[in-house]
């Protein structure tokens, strides 16, 4: 089958998208991605890649679309997002090579994949969508806008109509359902759920060794949902526990945490290490206490599965979450976390100092349940099973 993926994201940038499509090559699927030039988490297009436009990687082809890059001011990401956007669909428009179907995945903005709904109406094929962040729900949850503002009706329009036109939303997370139905009143779209695929790549050097008695590690987007400051304020508040966290990643909170760090003298509690390759912060998972899973419970974006909570049930280890929702329930069925019954520094601290009384013994044990779950229920080759299945039925 021929398989055209609309993504504003790919390799060497840290998505699941990329592990699907080699998957799916590795089968004997032809799948052509267009993409972006590498940016998300670098602040500039990543050095090597200013003028590769064409590639083929571990069997995907490859095209990239020139890119404005996304840095930390709001200014440049939504040049980002247009740019992508305008260029994307004229490349899609123009585009004369034919495909079986039309797979996109959607992360934010949804924008990003109307080119996908242009050259599957053009080529008459269909166009199944993987829906892994709503729009416009994201805009106002992280109060980028407000929900009687004339910006909010423009979004709302647009997403919604980029939505309806494709054959099929897949939707990571079930709660999902309810806001295409209820807030975007697509009651007869067809909607499948479908988790989305593991981010996972080969660990990168030995497993990192830590000095502290018990190590939380957070690896991703700190951002204003990831409530990533509340556990820089939780873990100050643990002053007679031996407790470091380690910040993998960046976001628009970047500055601020930063800033809470040096403000509280916190830096033989906290460390942030900005972002790093996806092998090298594997390295990170082995020997810590817990992998942090942390999301505001705001709007529907707050009830729904995470991509790092399937990644971090792979690791083995325990999970301390903060979170509600589908992904509450999956961790709570998984059996292998440590929940913080509220989002503030100081419930997130209680919850702390219950997971650093652990024995090595119960905390090895929530880790071994969290990678049964992880095998039994999110593996990639599971996930590419399912979504296969999808595209097979509108080739």
């Amino acid at each position: 089958m021929k398989i055209l993926v609309v993504t504003p994201h790919y390799y060497p940038e840290n998505f699941s998208i990329t592990s699907l499509c080699e998957e799916w090559a590795r089968r004997g699927h032809d799948v052509f991605v267009v993409t972006d030039q590498p940016n998300y988490g670098y602040n500039r297009i990543l050095e090597g890649y200013e003028k590769v436009f064409d590639e083929v990687i571990n069997g995907v082809r490859v095209h990239r679309i020139k890119t404005y890059p996304r840095k930390l001011s709001r200014k440049s990401i939504i040049i980002n997002y247009l740019t992508f956007y305008a260029r994307s669909r004229h490349y899609l428009g123009r585009m004369k090579e034919n495909f079986d179907v039309v797979y996109s995945m959607s992360l934010s903005p949804v924008v990003a994949v109307s080119g996908a709904n242009l050259y599957a109406k053009k080529h008459h094929v269909k166009h199944v969508l993987h829906c892994l962040d709503l729009w416009p729900e994201s805009v106002l949850v992280t109060k980028a806008v407000k929900e009687k503002s004339l910006m909010y009706k423009i979004l709302y329009r647009w997403s919604r109509s980029i939505y309806s036109k494709a054959d099929e939303v897949v939707v990571s997370s079930p709660s999902f359902e309810t806001y295409f139905r209820e807030v975007l009143k697509l009651r007869l779209l067809p909607i499948v759920p479908i988790a989305q695929p593991p981010l996972l790549l080969p660990q990168v050097g030995e497993d990192k060794e830590y000095k502290h008695a018990h190590n939380l590690v957070y690896a991703g987007n700190i951002g204003t949902l990831q409530l990533v400051e509340n556990l820089v304020r939780a873990v100050s508040l643990l002053k007679d526990v031996d407790i470091h966290l380690h910040l993998i990643g960046m976001g628009a909170r970047t500055d601020a945490v930063k800033a809470l760090i040096k403000e509280g003298h916190l830096e033989d509690k906290v460390t942030l290490y900005g972002t790093k390759p996806r092998g090298v912060t594997a390295s990170f998972f082995p020997n810590a206490t817990a992998i942090a899973v942390t999301l505001s419970n705001e709007g529907t974006v707050g009830k729904t599965i995470p991509s790092k909570l399937t990644s971090s049930l792979y690791y083995g280890r325990p999970i301390f979450a903060c979170i509600e929702g589908d992904g509450r329930e999956v961790l709570s069925q998984a059996g292998g976390s440590v929940f913080s019954e509220g989002e503030s520094p100081e419930q997130l601290a209680e919850a702390m100092k219950k997971l650093c009384a652990l024995s090595n013994e119960e905390l090895d044990s929530l880790g071994k349940k969290n990678r049964a779950y992880f095998d039994a229920h999110f593996s990639l080759d599971t996930i590419a099973d399912e979504v296969l299945k999808e595209l097979k039925r509108f080739q």
